[in-house]
């Protein structure tokens, strides 16, 4: 039987990390390994100079081994993949994270750096998110025959599949989009606005990210936009 390893940057508890368990549990034996809080823009940080605690943790989805991490994503697919399971999984899948990762956003994601590790653990990776106010009947009803269809195929080293599903209604989808390339744009323009003003002439700061839809056609980002469901390879930049 297949082993899976599932992670995500949106804690234990995300509703998308539970309704990928259950989906998954029809495709192999499931593990899950995830942060015990919000990781969210995590990266492919890994934690070197401090410990990781894990526990296990009780999971609503029956025969799922649940632990959870107290570091960041990418430390959640190695611990679990080293310490945690008696072997290496032979699929990592990360999500679902609630919020796309296309485009330039795939470079800060904590969903993208879990599976990017994932894949350098020697593992098939796949990558999954859904628009941030997405109802999950997209998922729900797609994902399984995506996750079938890509768990039979090979990657190069440091490749990854990422699948991003749009927030539309099922009966707004307008198909499956496959090998889209990644989109130079971007989701949010981003700002800092100051939010006050600290001793000492200090300034404290936060994102203030104007919203776009701007980007080139036959990409990631265009397909989502256009409430299509997105299939890439994204490669690291090893």
């Amino acid at each position: 039987m297949r082993s899976i390893l599932i992670v995500n940057d949106d804690g234990i508890n995300a509703e998308g990390l539970i309704r990928l368990a259950v989906l998954a549990k029809e495709l192999g034996e499931v593990w899950v390994v995830a942060p015990d809080d919000q990781r969210s823009a995590a990266s492919h940080a890994i934690s070197l100079h401090n410990s990781v605690d894990i526990y296990p943790h009780g999971f609503p989805v029956e025969g799922v081994h649940a632990y959870t991490c107290s570091g960041t994503p990418a430390d959640c697919v190695r611990v679990g993949a080293l310490s945690i399971m008696p072997h290496k999984p032979d699929v990592v899948l990360s999500g679902i994270n609630a919020g796309l990762n296309v485009a330039t956003d795939i470079q800060y994601s904590g969903t993208a750096g879990a599976a990017f590790e994932g894949a350098f653990q020697g593992c098939l990776s796949i990558a999954i998110s859904e628009g941030v106010k997405s109802s999950g009947e997209v998922a729900d009803r797609y994902l399984p025959e995506i996750l079938a269809e890509l768990m039979e195929q090979e990657l190069g080293y440091g490749q990854i599949f990422n699948v991003n599903i749009p927030a539309c209604p099922l009966s707004e989808l307008r198909g499956i989009l496959r090998n889209r390339p990644v989109s130079h744009g971007m989701f949010y323009r981003d700002r800092y606005k100051k939010t006050a003003d600290l001793p000492n002439g200090g300034v404290r700061l936060e994102v203030d990210g104007q919203y776009n839809e701007d980007c080139e056609p036959d990409t990631d980002f265009r397909a989502v936009v256009e409430n299509y469901i997105s299939i890439g390879i994204v490669n690291n930049i090893s």
